[in-house]
């Protein structure tokens, strides 16, 4: 018998999947728990259009995220940082600084946890911070640290 998952079964299938299981394993568990629904024709139709939206709207945030890295790696950040007169700043440069100076020259909201900094910044300088916003998606933003 074939039927459409509505949740992730274990050992089974994930939610929105099209599987073969037995009569009886189906009529007597799957169905009654809400965890599948019969393959009718009109089910499947309804699970064609379901699948067709979330390529769609899929393919929308993957087009805002491009948007979003094309304006990020437009230009160079610049952070200020209080430094003695030998040029090395007082503590570090965070990845919390730089999420804030996206904030303020960028206009973008990104979480602190995304922006991975290669190397201690401790001087000023031009630096490199990569932001990894996950599905293989990331990017490179170059960011200068300035004395106040």
């Amino acid at each position: 018998m074939e039927i459409i998952l509505i949740q992730d079964v274990d050992n089974l299938g994930a939610a929105n999947e099209l599987v073969k299981v037995r009569n009886g394993y189906a009529r007597n568990f799957l169905i009654p728990n809400k965890l599948a629904k019969e393959a009718s024709p009109a089910n499947r139709k309804a699970l064609e259009e379901k699948l067709k939206q979330v390529r769609k709207k899929e393919e929308k945030m993957l087009a805002d995220l491009n948007a979003v890295i094309a304006k990020l790696t437009d230009g160079a950040l610049t952070i200020g940082a209080k430094t003695g007169t030998s040029g090395k700043i007082f503590g570090s440069v965070t990845p919390l600084q730089i999420s804030r100076a996206i904030r303020e020259q960028k206009g973008y909201e990104i979480d602190r946890k995304k922006i991975n900094i290669a190397d201690e910044v401790k001087e000023l300088g031009a630096y490199k911070a990569s932001i990894d916003f996950g599905n293989g998606k990331s990017a490179e933003v170059d960011f200068e640290v300035v004395g106040e």
